[in-house]
């Protein structure tokens, strides 16, 4: 068992964190990474509010372990949402997006551990000072949407540029891995897409096989989906959209976001 910065501040046995990815990261995978020691957190922006309370209180029942809720600072509900995190006595919130000081605040006061995800040196230092308890700071090796700094660089930086624990993110998989972020002088580190290959996750199993068979230069990280950098695995689709034209691309990608937008206030599915 190691003990870091990050494990103190959560209350955690093992400092690891299972990143919050829609449609995956429900009480199911949550629960089974809670229960093994780690960190696991919801992913509330592909639910409707309904869904995020039933999926609390589902959670609640399977661990009596430290957990946590991942909203997007950007939803129009975004303080109704952490008014239910707050009245079901979650314990840490963390934000895909940076959080607006006032919701910072109100957490702080209800005694919730914040962290925020970062994806330069600049946006730790705000929201460090801000007031956020720790920051996930994930590098371009990671995977959906990422930044352009590569973890290597990314972390040491962000580690010398706050007070509070880092958590490393961005192409981490393995205990080598973790000891590299300790190494950069990370306080633990979080990871997605090998926890979407776990038994645990709701993912189709040929969804994994298509993950598993992928090579090195299986991913590529692309605009064309909905118009900022995204990484996603290399099928037919993305090729074709890697050749479109760039006002058909801008087009797409536009009503790409609108409707995941739409979707995602509704809380209806995402379909095709």
């Amino acid at each position: 068992m190691i003990r870091t910065p990050l494990t103190e501040l959560l209350g955690i046995q093992h400092p690891i964190a299972a990143s919050a990815m829609g449609y995956v990261s429900g009480p199911r995978l949550v629960t089974a990474v809670c229960n093994a020691g780690g960190l696991g957190i919801l992913a509330s922006a592909t639910m409707s509010l309904a869904e995020l309370r039933s999926a609390i209180s589902e959670t609640a029942a399977g661990t009596n372990r430290p957990f946590g809720v991942n909203i997007r600072a950007d939803a129009p509900d975004a303080g109704e949402r952490v008014a239910a995190v707050i009245g079901a006595r979650v314990p840490i919130v963390s934000f895909a997006l940076a959080p607006r000081p006032e919701l910072i605040a109100a957490l702080k006061d209800a005694g919730v551990v914040t962290i925020a995800s970062v994806g330069a040196r600049r946006h730790a230092e705000k929201v460090a000072a801000w007031g956020v308890d720790a920051v996930i700071a994930t590098g371009g090796e990671g995977g959906g949407h990422t930044g352009a700094v590569p973890t290597s660089l990314l972390i040491p930086q962000v580690v010398d540029a706050v007070d509070i624990p880092v958590i490393a993110a961005g192409g981490f998989f393995d205990g080598r891995g973790l000891v590299a972020a300790l190494a950069w002088g990370a306080a633990g580190l979080a990871m997605g897409t090998r926890f979407l290959l776990t038994s645990d996750s709701p993912v189709a199993d040929e969804v994994k096989r298509v993950y598993l068979t992928a090579g090195l230069d299986g991913t590529v990280v692309t605009r064309r989906v909905d118009g900022v950098p995204h990484r996603v695995l290399r099928t037919a689709l993305v090729d074709r959209l890697e050749r479109g034209g760039r006002a058909a691309t801008l087009l797409r990608s536009a009503r790409n976001a609108m409707r995941f937008r739409s979707l995602w206030w509704t809380g209806a599915p995402i379909s095709g």
